[in-house]
């Protein structure tokens, strides 16, 4: 089944993006193989050069790795992963934040309503 883009972020961005949230919530865990590009990009229904893209930025950023002909693999550097992980909660606070703003709520409401929904 085809994975669902939105057409507000170029597509190789999103799988990126998806396998880095598949490496931060373990679902690939560090020193495991990643699914091949022509398997990623027969499961997204995407031109396999799209998922080599998004490969290349995660490889730029740390946090796969390229054995060659073996494969790719998540890094094994928990450091990385965890900047990473920062990184990404950080962009999230930011984006919530932003959408948030318009409705003129106090940093109270917004706390508890918070605390509820993570309870």
């Amino acid at each position: 089944m085809a994975w669902n883009f939105t057409s507000d972020k170029l597509i190789y961005m999103q799988i990126a993006e998806r396998i880095t949230l598949s490496v931060l919530s373990g679902e690939y865990q560090p020193g495991a193989q990643i699914p091949s590009v022509r398997q990623l990009a027969l499961e997204a229904a995407v031109n396999p050069n799209t998922v080599q893209h998004a490969f290349s930025e995660l490889e730029n950023e740390g946090i796969i790795i390229s054995k060659g002909t073996i494969g790719r693999y998540v890094t094994e550097d928990m450091a990385v992963i965890e900047n990473c992980r920062k990184k990404t909660a950080e962009q999230t606070v930011k984006a919530f934040a932003k959408s948030i703003q318009p409705l003129n709520l106090s940093k109270e409401e917004i706390i508890k309503m918070l605390e509820e929904e993570l309870s």
